[in-house]
């Protein structure tokens, strides 16, 4: 199998010949070409600029021999194209010029033309997918609704993300017709993503574990589902962190695979979620910094919570941190393809010459 097949038919559940594997922030790490381009170019030039962001968002391929590229992007796109200023700090992250803070600010963010507003993307997309050829599969990223209300009322990155939930409380119409149109546009570029040419699309709640189960239930939810339902012509993960309160819930509000961070067991999430998803994870990526033997042990312990079962993508629980060595993600990967090595199945008789791979879901 390619890899595009290989992560695909996970995504779907399907039997393939080795566990996925991609990593969160893989293009952003220690790779020396990243680091030459990054000396030259501001991190939006790349990510604006098709050419610069394609070849940042395919550097991994090779780099560490994974089965998906995943785009170079920030998940707050779509808010620029809405007319919120901001620019992003190295150090902290993305910091908001003007944070929302009342109703009036809500209503002054307007629709987006993603195939306009966010053409950069797009053409990247479609470079990253002509250059693959099949090789492996491309991922598109989106932020999800409240994550991305989250940013622009705290107008820079939280612990805890009073103010935003605060004013979900004091602010409720407003609150909801801000998810509301971020749902839409959101939705809107990942369908336009998928045409350009992603094979699945990541959504990121990287918020959402900061919310109670009725508030999420209540005012997060379908807004949501919002997105991932968009989404019909490629598999979607729906990707959270310190979500273990909220899992079955973030499964009812859609993806075809579920995203795991580190603080949940794989095997307890799977069997929470049901055989009737896909997952996605979730080795700690603080064991990168741990040294081989760490790593290579949390793989294991991963793989063995899997079970073999058909639709695990292998991932860390959050992104590659600062500092990791290029060479052990090279090797990590390595070894889940060299550890999950099977045979696959037999094609039942009559169906000689049917690709095992089908449509994109």
């Amino acid at each position: 199998m390619t890899g595009r097949e290989r992560f695909l038919a996970a995504c779907r559940r399907e039997p393939v010949d080795a566990t996925p594997v991609w990593f969160m922030r893989q293009a952003g790490g220690a790779i020396p070409r990243y680091l030459e381009i990054r000396r030259a170019h501001e991190i939006a030039v790349i990510a604006r600029t098709p050419e610069l962001n394609a070849e940042v968002s395919l550097l991994p391929v090779d780099a560490y021999g994974v089965d998906a590229a995943v785009m170079f992007a920030d998940i707050l796109l779509p808010a620029a194209a809405m007319g919120v200023e901001m620019r992003l700090d190295p150090e902290i992250g993305p910091i908001i010029e003007r944070p929302i803070r009342t109703p009036a600010d809500v209503d002054r963010l307007h629709p987006i033309d993603a195939g306009t507003d966010l053409r950069f993307i797009l053409e990247a997309i479609g470079i990253v997918d002509r250059t693959l050829g099949g090789r492996a599969a491309v991922i598109g990223i989106v932020g999800a609704p409240f994550t991305l209300a989250c940013y622009l009322i705290e107008g820079r990155p939280s612990r805890d993300f009073h103010l935003a939930r605060g004013f979900m409380f004091a602010e409720p119409a407003a609150f909801e017709r801000l998810l509301a149109r971020l749902a839409e546009a959101v939705a809107e570029f990942a369908v336009a993503q998928v045409a350009a040419g992603a094979g699945a699309i990541q959504m990121f709640d990287s918020w959402v574990g900061g919310l109670a189960p009725s508030d999420y239930d209540g005012r997060v939810a379908r807004h949501s589902a919002r997105v991932l339902g968009a989404v019909q012509d490629a598999p979607t993960i729906h990707f959270g962190t310190g979500t273990g309160a909220l899992l079955e819930r973030l499964a009812t509000a859609g993806g075809d695979v579920i995203g795991l961070d580190h603080r949940i067991s794989l095997a307890d999430a799977w069997a929470r979620l049901g055989p009737d998803r896909a997952v996605q994870g979730n080795l700690d990526p603080a064991r990168l910094l741990g040294g081989r033997r760490a790593v290579l042990d949390g793989a294991d312990e991963v793989l063995a919570e899997a079970a073999g079962r058909p639709g695990h993508v292998f991932n860390l629980g959050h992104a590659a941190p600062p500092g990791t060595d290029p060479a052990l993600l090279a090797e990590l990967a390595r070894h889940v393809h060299d550890a999950t090595r099977r045979p696959l199945p037999a094609a039942p008789p009559g169906d000689a010459g049917v690709a095992l791979v089908g449509g994109p879901r």
